[in-house]
């Protein structure tokens, strides 16, 4: 297979990001950013599960317990100090994603006298929603390849959080609402606006939790997500997916990918949302081809969104191959290849991706440059994609 022959490389990256930013070199301070370390851990277990190497694993744990013990707490410019979850010193360890885990912006959040600044927002720190499922998303990975249902609990107990947290009534009684960007304590929208995709990821990431909750309460006592899922559910009614992003066009392909997996193991006959996914990232894909954004120079471009794209489009190979095997799960079979083909065709455009962001001479891009922890991780995921689309 080719992320095979692309593993010497993918070592070679998540070393030295884990060497730049902190979690195996005590000489540089931890540098911890939520969404750049969800994909690093997933790498790291990859690593692990191709290698056999117990290196990896240890630094997938270590990179859980850092992310924990930075992100859940107050900055250090913050007059707050501990846990975010106002819980104890031993407690908090014991339940290090009870308050939510901050983004890890460079900036301190804005504050509730401080005018909104749409430019400078991007660069102030809060909780993401969309980073905080990845994080649980990254929790169950470690969770089901380690056998340690610690962290289950833990991405069930930051689902809990997070849901009540960002999920606010909509003014007209409909369905709920999910806010963008909430405060480091959870306590007042920063963005009220809602990400496109979030519900569909809530949606996803919670029911993946609640299919693999314990039935011996004794043990591991885990938070119930039913609810929840149902109000997700209900924000998704009707919402079209569509999107010319291109990491957005990537989450959307992996999304599907997620859900047909749950398909096979609870038969919950998700055929026409899993459709409605595969069609929208089709119309999304074309669009955003059309555009030929992929022509222009690495200073006009970002390679983590391409990357993410490139993810996707292996996530649509997998997709294809566990409805081959798995056929039983899927009322839809004829209609669902039929789309699955259509998108099989754009596969060389992740190669391409791929070949453009290998050239050292597009990565001296100041664009690159900027971006260079999460570009480096991304760039990991889409070589050897496995640990991230298929440790669930």
């Amino acid at each position: 297979m080719k992320q095979d022959r692309s593993y010497p490389l993918v070592r070679q990256i998540m070393t030295e990001f884990a060497q730049q930013t902190g979690l195996s070199s005590l000489s540089m301070p931890p540098r911890r950013y939520l969404w750049t370390d969800a994909f690093a851990v997933c790498n790291f277990l990859g690593l692990y599960q191709q290698t056999g190497d117990d290196s990896f694993k240890s630094l997938a744990l270590a990179l859980v317990g850092q992310v924990h013990e930075c992100l859940g707490r107050y900055r250090q410019d913050d007059t707050r100090r501990g846990w975010i979850s106002a819980l104890s010193e031993s407690e908090g360890r014991l339940h290090p994603t009870a308050g939510g885990l901050r983004i890890g912006k460079k900036m301190n959040e804005r504050g509730p006298d401080d005018p909104f600044d749409q430019e400078m927002e991007w660069d102030r720190d809060g909780q993401y929603y969309h980073y905080l499922t990845k994080w649980m998303y990254a929790l169950q990975c470690v969770g089901t390849v380690t056998a340690e249902k610690v962290y289950w609990r833990w991405a069930r107990e930051l689902a809990k959080k997070v849901h009540a947290g960002f999920v606010f009534p909509s003014d007209g009684g409909g369905p709920k609402y999910i806010h963008w960007k909430m405060s480091i304590d959870l306590s007042r929208p920063l963005v009220p606006s809602m990400g496109l995709h979030d519900p569909l990821e809530g949606l996803i990431v919670y029911s993946q939790l609640q299919a693999g909750k314990s039935e011996n309460a004794k043990d591991s006592p885990q938070p119930d997500l039913s609810r929840e899922i149902k109000e997700l559910a209900a924000i998704c009614t009707g919402m079209s997916w569509v999107t010319e992003d291109s990491l957005g066009v990537g989450g959307l392909l992996c999304n599907s990918l997620q859900l047909a997996q749950l398909m096979t193991r609870d038969r919950s006959g998700q055929d026409k949302l899993l459709l409605a996914l595969l069609d929208d990232s089709l119309v999304g894909l074309e669009s955003y081809l059309k555009m030929n954004t992929l022509q222009l120079p690495g200073q006009y471009r970002l390679a983590f969104r391409e990357f993410g794209l490139s993810i996707g489009l292996y996530a649509v190979e997998r997709l294809k191959g566990l409805l081959e095997k798995e056929a039983d799960s899927f009322t839809e079979s004829a209609a669902l290849h039929a789309r699955i083909e259509e998108l099989m065709y754009y596969q060389s455009v992740g190669e391409q991706i791929e070949k453009f962001w290998q050239e050292e001479a597009n990565r001296e891009a100041e664009t690159w440059l900027l971006h260079r922890d999460i570009n480096m991780v991304m760039q990991a995921t889409s070589l050897a994609p496995d640990g991230f689309l298929q440790a669930s």
